[in-house]
């Protein structure tokens, strides 16, 4: 998805080569060893990374700390050709925008970007940090902006995560998220809260950059979503 966003809204023209190249990793890098079971269930449950990393963002500090591991044997270092100083901006940025991931924090980050959507500019540092924290975002929940051939199967996959874990948390006495109920949720119900409270908003946010951005998956969001 990354790869392609890049690709169509022509950012190879408005954002630095390093940068895309931190895109693309923590894009791929964003799930590693994703262990199906969200960050309210391991801090619930007390779960060994919950305790490694003291409830906070436990699931994507885990992701980095995996991505890095790997990416400390040769066999499998990209960036073993960059100097020090390069690497170092790289595993930050890649830090950050794996963090940046963590739906606890989907709100203070979306509402930092359209502080400064209006007067958008791509070469200052602040405002270039918040879009592609926001385009990790997009890409990572981006799955109802495919066909829906597509899209289907993995939302179904998905709800079965989901309902797997609340079966999990109900045995073991832990509070359960509503929308992860089985008894509670319908897929339809799902999707259209899904669409209008989270999708839209961020992706419209998105689209008031300019340029290609403009037209991002808004239009086919907005038409996915039946009139009140």
């Amino acid at each position: 998805m990354m790869y392609g966003v890049i690709n169509l809204c022509k950012l190879t023209e408005s954002i630095p080569l390093c940068d895309l190249g931190i895109l693309l990793t923590s894009a791929v890098c964003h799930d590693l060893d994703h262990p199906g079971y969200n960050n309210a269930y391991q801090v619930n449950a007390r779960t060994e990374l919950a305790i490694r990393y003291n409830d906070i963002s436990p699931l994507e500090n885990h992701h980095c700390a995996v991505a890095f591991r790997i990416l400390s044997n040769p066999e499998c270092n990209i960036f073993r050709n960059v100097s020090e100083t390069i690497f170092r901006d790289i595993r930050a940025g890649m830090i950050q925008l794996i963090l940046a991931t963590d739906m606890a924090r989907h709100n203070e980050i979306l509402e930092a970007f359209k502080s400064r959507v209006d007067n958008f500019d791509f070469h200052n540092d602040e405002h270039l940090t918040s879009l592609k924290m926001i385009l990790i975002k997009c890409c990572d929940i981006s799955n109802e902006v495919r066909p829906m051939e597509i899209s289907e199967p993995w939302l179904d996959c998905l709800l079965e995560e989901y309902f797997n874990q609340s079966d999990r948390e109900k045995l073991e006495g832990l509070p359960v998220a509503p929308f992860m109920d089985r008894d509670k949720v319908t897929k339809p119900s799902a999707q259209i809260g899904f669409l209008k409270f989270v999708l839209i908003p961020m992706f419209s946010a998105l689209s008031k950059v300019g340029g290609p951005l403009s037209s991002i998956a808004t239009a086919r969001l907005i038409a996915d979503v039946p009139p009140n």
